[in-house]
């Protein structure tokens, strides 16, 4: 039995395809077309997976698509008519669109297939609730027979935050919290506030946010939010503009913090914005603690599965585990809209088709490495395509390479195996840099990444060492959930430097590993397994030896407003832009100093 998943034509398009209940492949759009969180529908995402599988479209037994578009368009109508005469422009730009495209997305979606296959049967195509999808995403792939599963994004169809709970095949929703009302697109609004791009620049926040005072957070739930003791909320749309416009916020929401929308190619970041950035962090958490210790209250499960956007909110993340509401706590790591993809997939096996559910350990996600990998031939190939100078090496001496350049503070593209299903590099398309570095932070930001520079850097260690670096001693290869740096690989601020506000702060060294410190003391910790990636696992080894640390500085191998990258002439084109000293493509070695410029 062959089951392809997608999701498409909102944000973040991607495919995934099961055989026989096994995650096969899964890939989002943007990987192949180099345009960031790609809307468009996946073609070559679906041409790759089935590729992967071995398959034809015509070999597939079902299609899923990740939600429900007529839900969406009484959402959309609801809203209007509620509104109204607030909304008419915006209703005017929308409603084209719906009737013209997506209020009959099945029949586009059957025309798009057959151009992949001119007999494809529209009759295989099924159609799965937006957050079912997002919750069998996490459910399914997780270690736990039994869990409640918190989805909670921007909205879906009606749902915003969705309560589930998952046993053995079946997962049942027993909440909701209805659109307007939705806790993703509060972190949105703020998003859009502060100047950064929504569905894009959320992280920015997270990232902003230990920069600055919460000074804000009662003002925004006295005013913004209507917070129940139980995590449920309602949000005063008076300050809001989302429903009906075509902006996230209102004057009044300005006139409420005293001042305008930030321009971004205009207005600097100030303490005001770090203070704003820090008080919606605040909130967030406190209303996802709520939510998860309700539901320990309420039910009795010892597990969690999370999914939807803000499931990649990994502050947040670390405090449900601190809290001790659950026993454990999995996320899916793509937690947003192209996780959609892999979740209809499996709702269709598993609660469709009333397939047996096989639990494994620590998941069955394989590490997320889903996406394409190239062999031998096909490296050198692009490689001289793009006019690249090369030397192959052994793996040994692949990795000596590696470890004796990030030993010496040089930046090293690494590019190994398959590609990452979701938004972060696992090692496997990969920026790596020397932690213990005092400017490494800096040099990734401003020379390499051309992204602000106050954005932090996540480590990754060692699985067996994690507990003597970190406050963490758990499993954590997906980079999901943020940890302090242990107290005795910190250095104490002196009062002059614990008096210093915002990006003043950022050049202060306060751990032994400086570079994936932020200046809360924490860090966005990935733990590297030798079982799911060997060759970095063998590096991190490598690196210790040398250095007597285990961690590196891991960042997503692209640059700023460009996809991760996917094939080696991605990863060649990529380097040779940026600052980074030596790429590495499996056993293909590119140093900068030998390329023609």
């Amino acid at each position: 039995m062959n089951i392809l998943g997608i999701s498409a034509l909102y944000h973040d398009s991607a495919a995934a395809i099961l055989v026989d209940g096994k995650i096969v492949a899964a890939a989002q759009e943007e990987r192949f077309s180099r345009k960031k969180n790609d809307a468009r529908f996946p073609k070559n995402a679906i041409n790759y997976v089935l590729e992967e599988a071995g398959l034809t479209l015509d070999e597939v037994d079902y299609v899923g698509f990740y939600d429900k578009p007529f839900l969406k368009f009484e959402r959309l109508l609801e809203t209007y008519v509620a509104y109204a005469p607030f909304g008419f422009k915006s209703f005017c730009k929308a409603m084209p669109i719906w009737l013209r495209e997506k209020l009959f997305l099945k029949n586009q979606l059957s025309n798009e297939f057959k151009n992949l296959s001119p007999d494809f049967d529209s009759k295989k195509l099924l159609f799965g609730e937006h957050h079912l999808s997002h919750a069998a995403s996490a459910y399914y792939p997780s270690p736990f027979d039994e869990a409640a599963i918190l989805t909670i994004d921007g909205v879906g169809e009606w749902a915003t935050t969705t309560l589930s709970i998952g046993k053995g095949n079946e997962i049942d929703v027993v909440k909701e919290i209805h659109f307007p009302h939705s806790l993703g697109l509060l972190y949105s609004a703020f998003t859009y506030y502060l100047g950064f791009k929504v569905n894009g620049g959320e992280y920015k926040v997270m990232g902003l946010a230990p920069y600055g005072d919460p000074q804000y957070k009662e003002l925004i739930l006295e005013k913004l939010m209507d917070l129940k003791e139980d995590g449920s909320f309602r949000l005063n749309q008076k300050f809001f503009n989302y429903a009906t416009g075509l902006t996230m916020t209102n004057k009044a929401f300005d006139d409420l913090f005293g001042m305008p929308v930030r321009k971004p190619d205009i207005d600097e970041l100030t303490q005001f914005h770090m203070d704003v950035a820090a008080s919606i962090q605040a909130v967030t958490e406190q209303v996802v603690l709520q939510l998860t210790g309700s539901i320990a209250d309420q039910y009795d499960v010892k597990n969690l599965c999370l999914a939807g956007g803000v499931a990649l909110n990994c502050v947040a993340n670390g405090k449900i585990l601190r809290q001790g509401a659950f026993d454990d706590v999995w996320i899916q790591p793509a937690a947003g809209d192209s996780g959609g993809a892999l979740g209809v997939a499996l709702a269709i096996w598993h609660k469709e088709l009333q397939n047996i559910r096989e639990v494994q350990f620590p998941d069955s996600m394989q590490g997320s490495y889903l996406g394409p990998h190239f062999g031998p031939q096909e490296i050198e190939d692009q490689l001289l395509e793009c006019g690249a100078i090369f030397e192959t090496a052994l793996n040994d001496e692949v990795i000596n390479c590696a470890s004796d350049a990030l030993s010496d503070g040089l930046v090293v593209g690494w590019f190994q195996g398959r590609t990452e299903f979701g938004p972060r590099a696992l090692g496997n398309r990969s920026i790596l840099g020397d932690p213990r570095s005092e400017s490494m932070q800096k040099t990734l930001n401003i020379k390499v990444k051309f992204r602000e520079s106050f954005r932090p850097f996540a480590p990754s260690v060692l699985r067996e060492d994690v507990a003597d670096w970190f406050d963490l001693d758990r499993d954590s290869p997906y980079m999901l959930f943020v940890a302090n740096v242990r107290d005795d690989k910190c250095r104490e601020m002196t009062p002059q430097e614990s008096a210093l506000f915002g990006i003043e702060k950022l050049n202060i060294k306060r751990s032994e590993i400086p570079a994936v410190t932020h200046v809360d003391y924490s860090a966005r910790i990935q733990t590297v397994h030798r079982d799911s990636n060997a060759k970095y696992h063998e590096l991190l080894e490598k690196f210790k030896e040398k250095t007597g640390c285990p961690v590196l500085v891991n960042t997503s191998f692209n640059v700023r407003g460009e996809p991760i990258v996917n094939s080696p002439a991605d990863a060649y084109k990529c380097f040779m832009k940026t600052n980074m000293d030596v790429l590495i493509c499996e056993n293909y070695i590119i140093r900068k100093t030998n390329q023609s410029k």
